[in-house]
């Protein structure tokens, strides 16, 4: 099955799953030493900064984490998912309030079901009859799109050979083609034995298995989002903790042409992989200063509420704070109180003058039609 994604022209030369010395990767570890270090020095003090909120609010931010997570793994492969939906399917699954929102779709559950299984069953073997269950999960239907794939089992090529191709009819070129559905089995015998066997740093493995497996492309569909959820599991037992709290398929979101140059370039190659590698760790470091912005946002938010303890307010007062803290787009004015809250302008007007009364919100500057407010520290 061909998958269509734009990249840049492509190189030439041998894949690098021809080359004899497949797959003995081998990179300069002084390149990114000092990235690494870093890394697992801010990783650490992420998770011992997490450690000191109430679980409550640890619960919260791994939801928030989650939902972003599955859902920009799925953007990266032109596939949007309903953000309440995904929300929705995890709280639920995580035990959390999940009232209100809606049932999530057969396509929306199979992908949280495969990253939940990857982040919270982290410490258990990684295994061909997992990997398995995975994708059936991605494709309850069996098919992608309009078309019938094999789901559940190694791709076998019978439409061809795996290539990733950009270009209209008549026009197409081959970034990459995967070995063949002969080699697959094999391959991935070796691929899940070094998972589970190699002692290898948990970060640097992360990123070793992501580009390994993207290389045997041993499904056919939905390789990519299996890769991700292989890289949190991997990255899950680098932090020893099934909480998640940052999102690597985010900041591959946010840097996807860059993503596909740099795997392009990677499986054309030789067996060198140090500029994957320095790539990987530049996007997790990346996810990691996203996280601590986060972290600070909740710890704001934690401290506003417990200045404000005493404070009668009421659902939608409650709720348009938090919004606030969240990162509110664009001014709050009277009208978007109402319709967030879904209530009356009259009852919004009272709400937001109660709360400038008790010091929380303060207006702007500019008056009349267009007056706004904001927190007032």
């Amino acid at each position: 099955m061909r998958r269509i994604i734009t990249y840049n022209d492509c190189m030439s030369g041998k894949y690098a799953h021809e080359t004899p010395e497949w797959p003995q990767f081998q990179w300069d570890h002084l390149a990114f030493a000092q990235d690494l270090s870093s890394i697992h020095f801010r990783r650490g003090a992420l998770l011992t900064a997490m450690a000191t909120l109430g679980f409550q609010v640890r619960q919260e931010t791994q939801l928030s984490v989650l939902v972003q997570d599955v859902v920009k793994s799925s953007e990266i492969e032109g596939e949007r998912l309903d953000t309440l939906q995904v929300r929705s399917s995890i709280a639920r699954r995580l035990g959390l309030d999940y009232a209100g929102l809606p049932s999530p779709a057969r396509d929306v559950e199979g992908v949280v079901e495969m990253m939940l299984d990857a982040t919270q069953r982290y410490q258990q073997p990684l295994t061909e009859e997992r990997i398995f269950g995975w994708h059936a999960a991605l494709f309850p239907t069996g098919r992608s799109g309009m078309h019938k794939i094999t789901v559940g089992a190694y791709r076998d090529d019978h439409a061809g050979p795996m290539q990733v191709v950009s270009g209209g009819m008549g026009k197409e070129r081959v970034h990459f083609e995967a070995p063949s559905a002969g080699r697959v089995p094999s391959e991935m015998d070796r691929f899940l034995t070094w998972f589970e066997t190699e002692e290898l740093d948990h970060v640097l493995k992360a990123a070793l298995a992501h580009l390994w497996f993207v290389t045997i492309h041993p499904m056919d569909d939905g390789n990519g989002r299996i890769a991700r959820a292989i890289t949190d599991m991997a990255l899950a037992r680098a932090d020893g903790d099934k909480q998640r709290f940052y999102s690597m398929s985010t900041q591959i979101h946010q840097d996807k042409t860059q993503y596909y140059e740099i795997l392009e370039k990677t499986q054309r190659g030789d067996l060198d992989v140090t500029a994957w590698i320095v790539w990987f760790l530049n996007r997790l470091d990346a996810a990691l200063t996203s996280a601590e912005g986060v972290l600070d946002i909740v710890r704001r938010r934690q401290a506003f509420w417990d200045n404000h303890a005493e404070d009668q307010l009421n659902e939608r007062q409650t709720q348009v704070i938090n919004r606030l803290f969240e990162g509110f787009f664009g001014k709050l004015q009277t009208a978007k109180y109402a319709k967030l809250t879904k209530c009356s302008t009259d009852t919004a007007l009272r709400d937001l003058s109660d709360l400038v009364a008790k010091g929380i919100l303060v207006k702007e500057e500019s008056g009349g039609r267009s007056t706004s407010y904001r927190l007032a520290n």
